[in-house]
């Protein structure tokens, strides 16, 4: 065998693709580049090539089917007889009691709850695959096992039925209605559209626009107190979604509660970007965008440094600032004495429900999707992430809204939720294929953003971050890796709070409280598990812990600052001009 044909044996190159692989690939990325489809033939195929772990998995399924046949039996003779397989505690397709009281609903029920369970827990498991595609092809089976549920069909729902017959028609006629609103907005809608105006009813907070570029608008808001701390917070939102999740309506804005407690904050807005922002980049985010932002803060306030807070994935590009700030101007010099992270990503090699549509094929797709128009659709990406929860932010809305006739609530969150906002094409390709693709921001001087090489090892600020147990976008147990890449000289405050991506965030205090949280200090090379054992769990939210954090390293209190001054006049009222842009 030759030097040069190390992959080849007496002729047969070994180290390519087939010519049925290479046209298999080749099919997946011109037709189903996110493998709705092929993930699912490809699963199929490794269980064929696999009889002996078919044949145990199919014994698996007769168990269960036996088990059945007994409960329906016991059921038809009208025998107590318990669920033989029950739906998991978050499912609210079947907590009607008609589908446990009623033996022929019950039926139903179990046979569908049986069959999902095995074919998901069977494509969990298939032999030979690798494990993205195990569960790229367990996403996608899931995704159709819940589109066909019984509670999603009229005649297969009796809560639909019974409803029906209470209303005397009305409901579906109502449903009917529902539908077409829906399929003139291209969209199941989850609140009406009018249900809310920012300005008014949400993004109330007083306030003044003091600073805007083509990137951001800055608002500084009016202080409540006659006396704030001297280094002011400067919030970096993401411009996946609109700012005002931060400040829906004055029970749960956290603007409004740092500013009760005596906090001078800004915020920053972003334009949301058109076919012109196509060659926006990363680098025009970092420079344009959060380096203005604190550079106005400080002079704003005349204070060397602020307080940088970054939610998502402006929390990641809060990281990539810290990092750059450090080697611009030095550790003493970098305008942030310290900074926070709301459920920001660093380390993307298992970024959750979302690791499926992120490869080589996917990314390329959704490339090709913006060249066309220079950015991404905001009803495009709101689509992606509604449909790793398509239970509860697809089928819900389906059944209530056409089915049960039901009224949309008027619900804040779910209205800001629709509120979309486009991403430019330059910047979110180079974020696909840097961060999520290569996960190149935890590797050292891999990255060369705005003039400086991203070494997160050079962030010596402390830092206080803020996760969500139940985070689908941004999973807890990765989020908690920051403390790994930052300095070991970093301080590092980690919170860990119940409820998901926007909840556990958006999570003023009530009482009686609703949710809770722990809280601790990691070491650099702490394992999760073990930080989370000795972590302090406490009732009610993590918000008045981090006011408490901040009031100890954020100055003496000083004259409250105007929402605005001579320097830095009013551009606009709150929320701004950029904020209401579609």
């Amino acid at each position: 065998m030759s030097g040069n044909s190390a992959a080849s044996h007496k002729g047969l190159d070994l180290g390519h693709l087939s010519p049925m692989e290479s046209v298999g690939k080749a099919v997946s990325q011109a037709f189903d580049p996110f493998g709705v489809m092929t993930s699912m033939l490809s699963a199929q195929v490794a269980w064929l090539m696999h009889p002996q772990e078919l044949t145990r998995a199919a014994v698996g399924l007769s168990g269960d089917l036996m088990a059945l046949q007994a409960h329906v039996a016991r059921r038809a003779l009208g025998m107590p007889s318990e669920d033989v397989i029950k739906p998991h505690a978050d499912d609210a397709r079947f907590a009607d009691p008609v589908w446990t009281e009623s033996p022929s609903w019950d039926i139903i029920k179990e046979w569908y709850l049986a069959f999902t369970h095995r074919l998901e827990d069977m494509l969990f498991e298939t032999p030979g695959l690798s494990d993205k595609e195990r569960r790229r092809s367990a996403f996608w089976l899931r995704k159709w096992l819940n589109m066909v549920a019984p509670t999603n069909f009229f005649l297969m729902n009796p809560v639909a039925l019974q409803r029906f017959v209470d209303s005397k028609g009305e409901s579906l006629q109502a449903g009917l209605t529902h539908f077409m609103r829906d399929v003139q907005a291209k969209n199941i809608l989850m609140v009406e559209p009018d249900a809310f105006t920012v300005g008014r009813d949400l993004g109330t907070t007083p306030g003044k626009v003091v600073f805007r570029n083509h990137m951001l608008e800055l608002i500084h808001y009016a202080p409540t107190t006659d006396t704030v701390r001297a280094m002011p917070i400067v919030i970096t939102t993401p411009w996946i979604n609109k700012f005002y999740i931060l400040d829906l309506t004055p029970k749960k804005s956290m603007v409004k509660y740092l500013t009760d407690q005596g906090f001078s904050v800004f915020i920053t807005s972003w334009k949301n970007p058109g076919a012109d922002m196509a060659a926006v980049r990363f680098d025009d985010y970092l420079l344009d965008g959060v380096n203005e932002a604190v550079r106005v803060a400080c002079e704003f306030c005349k204070v060397p440094k602020v307080h940088l807070a970054g939610y998502c994935i402006g929390g990641t590009l809060v990281t990539t600032y810290m990092a750059w700030a450090n080697k611009r101007f030095g550790a003493d010099k970098v305008p942030v004495a310290h900074w926070t992270l709301f459920t920001t990503l660093t380390d993307f090699s298992h970024p959750g429900d979302i690791d499926v549509f992120i490869d080589e094929a996917c990314v390329g797709a959704i490339e090709g999707m913006m060249a066309k128009k220079g950015y991404l659709d905001g009803a495009e990406m709101a689509s992606s992430f509604r449909l790793l929860r398509s239970n509860s932010l697809i089928w819900h809305y389906w059944v209530h809204s056409y089915l049960l006739g039901e009224a949309l609530p008027p619900f804040d969150v779910l209205y800001w939720n629709m509120d979309t906002t486009r991403m430019p094409q330059a910047m979110h390709a180079y974020y696909l294929r840097e961060m999520y693709l290569q996960n190149n921001l935890i590797k050292r001087d891999k990255l060369q953003i705005a003039g400086e090489s991203i070494d997160l090892d050079a962030i010596v600020q402390p830092l206080y971050a803020v996760t969500a147990e139940d985070d689908h976008i941004a999973p807890w147990k990765q989020c908690y890796r920051v403390r790994k890449y930052i300095n070991v000289a970093a301080p590092v405050r980690f919170v860990l709070s119940t409820s998901g991506h926007i909840l556990g965030i958006v999570n003023p205090p009530v009482n009686p409280p609703k949710r809770a949280y722990w809280i601790g200090e990691p070491e650099r090379n702490e394992h999760w598990e073990h930080w989370h054992e000795r972590a302090e769990r406490h009732d009610g939210t993590w918000w008045a812990d981090w006011t408490r954090w901040l009031g100890e390293r954020t100055g003496d209190l000083v004259p409250a600052y105007p929402a605005d001054n001579r320097k830095f006049p009013a551009l606009a009222d709150a929320p701004g001009t950029y904020v209401l842009e579609k």
